[in-house]
Formats: C-alpha cells, sequence, structure tokens
C-alpha cells in the first residue's frame, strides 16, 4: 500500500468509527465494539467484513502495533467506503456484476487525496497541526456552550421525500433488516410504514432479543428531546406496539427505555378489558434481572370501542416524546382527532443512562399468532436542549 492509499486508509476508517460509534477512535477496539462495527457495516450495505481484520486495523492505526502493516483488500476498502458515504444498499454478488471495479473506494481515495497539501515540509505540517488543534478546541468549547445553553441544533424527519437512500443521507441505518417487509415501507406516500414483526428488546431467555427493521438514529447530545408521530395506530392484539427505543449501544441487550403505544390483555389473573395503553418500559440490560414498568397508562377501552367506534378518534394521530435533562426523563404523550393535540405527561424518573442511539420499532414480541400489522410514521424529531 502506498503513501496515498495508507493516508486515505487510514481517514476511511476512523470516519467509519466515527459514524458507527458517534465519537473519534481514541484507542484499539475490543471484539465486542468490533463486531458491533461489522454488523453495521452489514445492515447499511450488505456487504460484510470480518471484525478479527477491523480489530487489527485498530491495533495498528491507535496501537502502535509494532506488526506488520496491515493492507486491507480492495473489497474491504470499498466495502468500508460505501459506508462512510452512504451507498445504496447491495450484495456481494450484485456489486460483484455491477461494481466490480470498487468505485466507492476510489471515490473516496480521491476525495482523500483532493484534501491533502501536494508540497509541504514537516516544519509546515507542524504549525498546519497545531493551527488544527486550536480550532478543534474552540468548536469543542463553542459546541459545549450551546449545549448548556440549548442551542444544540435539530434533526427531523417528516418522510415524504421517500424512505429509501434518502434515509441512510439523514444518518439513520437500518438493523435486522426483513426485506419482505422493508420493501413495503413505503406503501403509504409520505408516510414510513414498519410492520408489527416477531420480535422484542425484553430479555427473555427462550427467544433471542431482535427487532427487525429497527430504524436506528444517533444521539449526539447528552440532554434532549425526541418525539415521534403516528397516524391512525391501534393495536388489537398481544404484543402489538410501536414507540420510540433509546439505547446505549446497538446490540439490545444494554441498558434501554422503550416508550411505546400498546395493547393489553394482561392483568395478572384480574378480569379486565382489552386495551390500549401507553407504556414505558426499562432495562439494565441483560444479566440485571427483569425490565422494570415505568408507566402503563391506558388510553382507549377496545372492548367499549367495540359498541361506539367514535372512541378510536383519539387513536387517529398519536405523538410518543422523551425528554431528558441529566438523568431526569420525562415520557408525553398526545393523541385525537387534531394533529395538534397537547403533549400531556405520563410519567418522569431519574435513570442512571445514557442514550447513544434512539430507534423507531414496530413489533408484536414473541407472539407468532398475533397478526402483522403496518404501523404508520409520519414525524420524528430530535433536538438538544440545556441540561441546566
Amino acid at each position: 500500500m502506498n503513501q496515498t492509499d495508507s493516508q486515505a486508509f487510514t481517514e476511511l476508517f476512523k470516519e467509519a468509527c466515527r459514524k458507527c460509534f458517534g465519537h473519534a477512535l481514541e484507542k484499539p477496539l475490543t471484539e465486542t465494539e468490533s463486531k458491533l462495527f461489522c454488523t453495521q457495516v452489514l445492515d447499511i450495505t450488505g456487504l460484510s467484513i470480518g471484525w478479527k481484520s477491523v480489530k487489527n486495523y485498530s491495533l495498528f492505526l491507535i496501537g502502535n502495533a509494532t506488526g506488520k502493516e496491515e493492507n486491507p483488500s480492495v473489497a474491504t476498502l470499498d466495502t468500508m467506503a460505501r459506508y462512510v458515504l452512504g451507498a445504496p444498499y447491495t450484495t456481494e454478488i450484485q456489486r460483484k456484476d455491477n461494481e466490480s471495479h470498487y468505485p466507492y473506494w476510489f471515490l473516496y481515495k480521491e476525495k482523500i487525496s483532493c484534501s491533502l497539501p501536494r508540497h509541504s515540509n514537516l516544519r509546515k505540517r507542524h504549525y498546519v497541526l497545531i493551527a488544527l488543534g486550536i480550532v478543534n478546541v474552540l468548536i469543542a468549547f463553542i459546541f459545549w456552550t450551546r449545549l448548556q445553553t440549548g442551542e444544540s441544533g435539530q434533526f427531523s424527519d417528516d418522510f415524504k421525500q421517500g424512505v429509501g437512500n434518502s434515509l441512510v443521507q439523514d444518518g439513520w441505518f437500518l438493523k435486522d433488516k426483513d426485506t419482505l417487509y422493508w420493501n413495503k415501507n413505503a406503501e403509504t406516500k409520505g408516510q414510513l410504514t414498519l410492520f408489527t414483526l416477531t420480535g422484542d428488546n425484553w430479555p427473555d431467555p427462550p427467544n433471542k432479543q431482535h427487532i427487525k427493521n429497527l430504524l436506528l438514529h444517533s444521539v449526539p447530545y447528552d440532554c434532549f428531546t425526541a418525539e415521534v408521530h403516528l397516524n391512525n395506530f391501534i393495536p388489537q392484539q398481544e404484543w402489538q406496539q410501536a414507540g420510540l427505543l433509546l439505547l446505549e449501544d446497538t446490540t439490545l441487550t444494554c441498558k434501554s427505555v422503550r416508550l411505546s403505544l400498546a395493547f393489553n390483555d394482561n392483568f395478572g389473573g384480574f378480569r379486565k378489558g382489552r386495551e390500549v395503553l401507553v407504556q414505558v418500559i426499562s432495562s439494565q440490560g441483560n444479566g440485571f434481572g427483569k425490565p422494570e414498568e415505568i408507566a402503563h397508562k391506558s388510553i382507549l377501552s377496545l372492548d367499549t370501542a367495540e359498541s361506539n367506534p367514535q372512541m378510536t378518534q383519539v387513536l387517529q394521530h398519536t405523538g410518543l416524546r422523551i425528554e431528558k435533562r441529566g438523568r431526569k426523563f420525562r415520557f408525553l404523550y398526545s393523541g385525537g382527532a387534531r394533529e395538534n393535540g397537547a403533549f400531556r405527561e405520563v410519567a418522569s424518573q431519574e435513570l442512571d443512562m445514557q442514550p447513544r442511539y434512539i430507534g423507531i420499532f414496530a413489533i408484536k414480541g414473541f407472539k407468532d399468532s398475533s397478526a402483522t400489522v403496518p404501523v404508520h410514521f409520519t414525524f420524528f424529531r430530535i433536538a438538544g436542549t440545556g441540561c441546566q
């Protein structure tokens, strides 16, 4: 690998790590982190990289390894470039048939080559690095100040511009793709459609935790407000539900908080009617026992609604919101026939958790007998706020 390729590879790997973990690569990746990196690359690009190779790359670039220089294949470089540049989803067979010339690696290398100085001596580079360091410190200080004052910006998505490559371009990434149902995500124009597929992040020894077509976005804020809007979703079988999921990483075995609109007919042996509720569940992760139900707020009695269908208008427009200020979390709900219904607090609680990812999901637990129904999402927003 020549000097230009080596420089491009270094920048590419570091940029891919920033995209995956939300922060700069400061130390060699662990085995778990390397596997997480490879899983996310596979979910987004459709192409695989060996986790041991990824770990060795990080050791070579950050760990001051004394062994031979790493020389990744062009296919691996192209895969990482596709991940960083937001290339369309593909497969190894499709790439071999249509893009065997590995265009994204050469595109990335050209981008890096153009940004590197062609003539510079060591002293000039030294001064440039010092200047860049000062600029980075100033940027970090300004960013920190804005976090404290609530001027940290926001990200929103109304899903009206399509839900294909635009999702990747907007910072979304897909986990545990179910191709059959994911290909139906635009069946209703101007909305993102997910389906209540079998799966759950609830720790359950007989079943592996998974959520198919889980759409994730990084959380770059310490304190924030996040909300999602749903259109005409009325869960009617256990455990159909949809909403927001906060995670400390993307494994589903970490600390998590889930806010969802859900169906319930389980009352611990007591006789009560079927209900639609807003539920908040927190988990300390695998190995910490059972999750905790923070909130259980009944919204609609389905038995009563059968004789009075107009009551279902309360679910025509549903909003779910999470606010985080330091350790305190607030969970809010809005609903009604109008889109501008006011949010009301469902619960608030202090939690020892720092979310790094937020997800939009639709599941039916591990009940294969429950129907798979569509859930239409019309809006998502996350905004940084002051922590004080």
